[in-house]
């Protein structure tokens, strides 16, 4: 099984919802924070940054394009997505509604790593 979380904006490269560091980005970016939460969300991403691969790919193609694929966590990473959980409430906390979506099938696999698949999505794939 494979865990998702996403907000209801659309992503430009992989054309799917977006997912929770994509949107707390955003808020950061925007200035939308409050000081407590930027600093909570840099020991969060510094977490990530230690405990999570960067994949090395998002595409199938040989030739990059757009970025299709998207992530997934295993639901065998639960320290990820426990850590996840805690940037979902730094969204909810401005009213971002994020979903948390399940499935067997991510789609066609272009990474893998002990904590998480990246995948682009079959067509009848939610995500």
């Amino acid at each position: 099984m494979y865990v998702r979380f996403v907000v209801a904006e659309v992503d430009d490269d992989s054309e799917r919802e977006a997912g929770v560091f994509q949107a707390v980005s955003k808020l950061r970016d925007t200035g939308k924070l409050y000081p407590y939460e930027e600093s909570y969300l840099e020991e969060l991403r510094q977490w990530f940054n230690l405990h999570l691969e960067k994949p090395t790919r998002f595409t199938a193609a040989k030739r990059y394009g757009k970025r299709r694929a998207i992530s997934w966590f295993k639901d065998s990473a639960q320290e990820h997505i426990a850590r996840i959980r805690e940037m979902v409430a730094i969204l909810d906390n401005h009213g971002v509604r994020v979903r948390m979506i399940k499935t067997e099938r991510v789609g066609y696999v272009v990474y893998e790593d002990q904590h998480q698949v990246v995948a682009e999505p079959f067509s009848d794939t939610l995500c």
